[in-house]
């Protein structure tokens, strides 16, 4: 590709670098010159544009953009996303539906370090999607690219780089643990909250369940407990690998996988399986709104995906989530 001023006798099909301002008109940048343009150009006063011009091998950029994202997503269909129209060089990719975005970092960065012209950008991956939701982008900076550089980036991109991962869980139980024997001053914060999280996926928050903070008391909610997956907030923070919950759980017939995470707020999560349904034993931090560390777990197990310690372990780096106004105690004096 050639960029640089043009004189308008040789401009005809070039691209228009910037936009230009005539009487009555505007050409915007962008814009594949034509006759008529440089007719209008030449009565405006004007002898050279600056634009770019495609050489034998070049690909132009909205071609470009859209044979990445099909190479990206050589079956969007099966992926659950969808792929947007070619607009100025760009292709966008949105997601069909709730769920959570899953990436292939190692694609994506190989796509990205073909050439300097040839971008993708996504969603962190795990992160929650809404339905439309764009989860990543596909930007030709130039005008054009190289045929053979965009065929590099496609084959680094082959057999796809992305996956939404819709809910399969559509039902869950919140057992919350009472430890002043006092359920009206236990408030019904956490489960507001609960169930705003669970709404996002189309996941349906069954009856409140109530117990003394217990560990029998506790294990019979869990082994009566419906639902696609179990939810445990503890009226005392669980401090300890054998404490009440965990031991609880446990005792309900079921097994802990992972207690304790490098987020905060969120350390004192604890996680298992009664049976084949997941269990989440949530902090405190779980009763506000805010996003912590137990929204990363829950979103990925909503939508059917494990959660392993050493996953968990790699949450550490971003996993300082912001102050909530309603720590009482501030890690900064």
């Amino acid at each position: 590709m050639k960029f640089g001023p043009l004189p308008l006798a040789g401009a005809e099909g070039a691209v228009l670098a910037h936009s230009v301002a005539m009487p009555g008109a505007r050409l915007k940048k962008g814009h594949v010159l034509t006759a008529g343009d440089l007719d209008a150009l030449r009565a405006a006063g004007l002898s050279e544009v600056v634009a770019a011009r495609l050489e034998p091998g070049d690909v132009s950029e909205d071609a470009a953009a859209r044979h990445l994202a099909e190479a990206l997503l050589p079956d969007p269909e099966a992926a659950h996303l969808r792929i947007g129209p070619a607009t100025t060089g760009r292709v966008n990719l949105h997601a069909l539906g709730p769920g959570v975005i899953e990436v292939d970092a190692a694609r994506i960065n190989a796509v990205n370090a073909v050439h300097p012209m040839i971008t993708v950008a996504t969603l962190r991956p795990w992160q929650r999607c809404a339905p439309r939701a764009m989860v990543a982008t596909v930007k030709i900076i130039s005008y054009a690219v190289p045929e053979a550089a965009l065929a590099a980036a496609c084959a680094a991109a082959q057999g796809g780089a992305l996956r939404l991962h819709r809910p399969v869980a559509r039902t869950a139980t919140l057992i919350e643990t009472d430890v002043a024997n006092d359920p009206a001053a236990l408030g019904d914060k956490g489960r507001r909250a609960t169930r705003a999280r669970l709404e996002r996926f189309g996941t349906e928050l069954g009856p409140r369940v109530l117990v003394p903070h217990r560990t029998a008391p506790l294990a019979a909610a869990i082994r009566k407990a419906p639902g696609d997956i179990i939810l445990i907030l503890t009226g005392s923070a669980t401090s300890d690998l054998h404490d009440v919950a965990p031991e609880a759980l446990r005792a309900a017939g079921g097994e802990v996988s992972h207690f304790g995470m490098p987020v905060d707020p969120g350390n004192l999560l604890f996680y298992g399986r009664l049976g084949t349904r997941p269990v989440i034993g949530l902090p405190g931090c779980a009763r506000s709104p805010a996003i912590n560390g137990a929204d990363w777990v829950l979103e990925r197990l909503i939508c059917g995906r494990e959660v392993s310690p050493s996953e968990i372990a790699a949450m550490g780096v971003g996993g300082l989530l912001k102050e909530p106004p309603s720590r009482p105690r501030p890690r900064e004096g």
